[in-house]
């Protein structure tokens, strides 16, 4: 029995009946790997050339949880399962494949490896009590009740609820004494609500190249303005090391050392005005909006040596400390969940109920933007159907 028919549970459920195992899969709302099809844009960002297990994070100290997972099935054979089908894709950028087409394209092909396996699907589903028996587990379900040697825990966590995420999985953890990690949002956009929120909002759609950093954590890439705040991918990697009240770093010049930057550029074009410099790097309008906001606007020539530094300092290690995040709504993944100290890293299987697998995003490991996350979807589910 494998409870929720997303990344994970479709990749275990096949795998488990390509080896002969009778497989059911329900699944709670009306449709299977709705994450799946709504992922990169509708285009799917199913795994990354580059997954290794330093792309992932928990709250175990033991750092490695998730390394037998991912060694045993690569981002290699999930690639060569998709070319064998025929899924035309691309690299986006940073080892992110996606997609050609539709995100569906992927959905498909696991679906029809479950068909042509055997497995049982049922949508618009639900399991009120899970049991333990002498030999296995017993389950009341939407159909009827229903007896298993193992269950396999695939409901993910609860970010977007609106595609049908809950805390199921989490309960039943609980429910077999496991501990539960506290769950936040992660790869989640960040809310602005001091004066820096008009800029945000006169900025909005704006993006731009950048460094965010925050507790010891950095990432460069594009960072997106926001009517609420911030976005792009940049934010949301850091967003998943924030903690309420910290400040984030960004540098918006990247590519330069400001402080001698500013002073070529005031060597070389004293007449010009702060704004029509900072429009080299920046689109006009957040060149315009940043001199004006931040410094006010006048010739180069008129700014002491005192000055551009403290405007390099600022376009450089801009300190920003937002209100909050925008939550399970729009978070891309759930830090936290079953503590991985009391889950074989070898098969997934609960340390304390033999028989009772947890594979996904409800166990607590997340990894980086990109496609890492599938990634870990397809690697858990393919180490727990070899033992399940």
């Amino acid at each position: 029995m494998i409870i929720g028919a997303g990344a994970a549970g479709l990749m275990c459920a096949m795998t488990a009946a390509a080896r002969g195992r009778q497989v059911l899969v329900i699944e709670s709302s009306n449709k299977p790997g709705k994450k799946i099809l709504m992922s990169g844009g509708g285009r799917c960002n199913f795994t990354n050339m580059y997954a290794e297990p330093e792309n992932y994070f928990s709250q175990n100290p033991n750092p490695q949880f998730c390394k037998s997972a991912l060694a045993r099935y690569t981002q290699w054979d999930f690639i060569a399962m998709v070319s064998e089908y025929g899924v035309p894709y691309h690299e986006k950028k940073l080892g992110q494949l996606f997609c050609d087409n539709r995100a569906k394209d992927i959905l498909g092909m696991l679906l029809d490896k479950c068909e042509r396996a055997g497995v049982e699907l049922h949508v618009s589903t639900s399991v009120r009590q899970i049991d333990k028996t002498e030999t296995g587990y017993a389950l009341e379900t939407d159909l009827g009740p229903v007896t298993a040697t193992s269950v396999v825990i695939a409901t993910g966590g609860l970010s977007i609820p609106t595609l049908g995420a809950t805390g199921f999985g989490y309960d039943v953890a609980q429910a077999f004494g496991h501990n539960v990690l506290p769950t936040r949002a992660g790869l989640v956009p960040f809310i602005i609500t001091d004066a820096l929120k008009e800029l945000c909002n006169e900025l909005s759609g704006t993006s731009v190249d950048c460094v965010a950093r925050c507790n010891g954590q950095s990432f460069r890439e594009n960072l997106l303005f926001t009517h609420r705040g911030l976005s792009g991918p940049a934010i949301l990697q850091i967003s998943s090391f924030w903690q309420l009240g910290d400040a984030v770093e960004i540098n918006l010049l990247p590519d330069h050392d400001a402080v001698e930057w500013l002073q070529s550029q005031q060597t070389q074009r004293p007449n010009s005005e702060l704004r029509t410099v900072l429009s080299e790097v920046f689109t006009k309008k957040m060149a315009v909006l940043l001199a004006d906001f931040w410094f006010g606007s006048k010739p180069m020539k008129q700014y002491t040596p005192a000055d551009l530094r403290e405007i390099a300092q600022t376009l450089s290690a801009w300190q920003v400390v937002p209100a909050g995040t925008e939550g399970y709504r729009t978070a891309e993944v759930t830090l936290g969940g079953v503590d991985t100290r009391e889950v074989s890293s070898q098969t997934m299987e609960s340390l304390k109920n033999p028989g009772l697998y947890f594979i996904g995003e409800v166990l607590d490991v997340t990894g980086h933007l990109g496609g890492f996350n599938f990634q870990w979807a397809w690697a858990s589910g393919h180490a727990a159907a070899q033992y399940v």
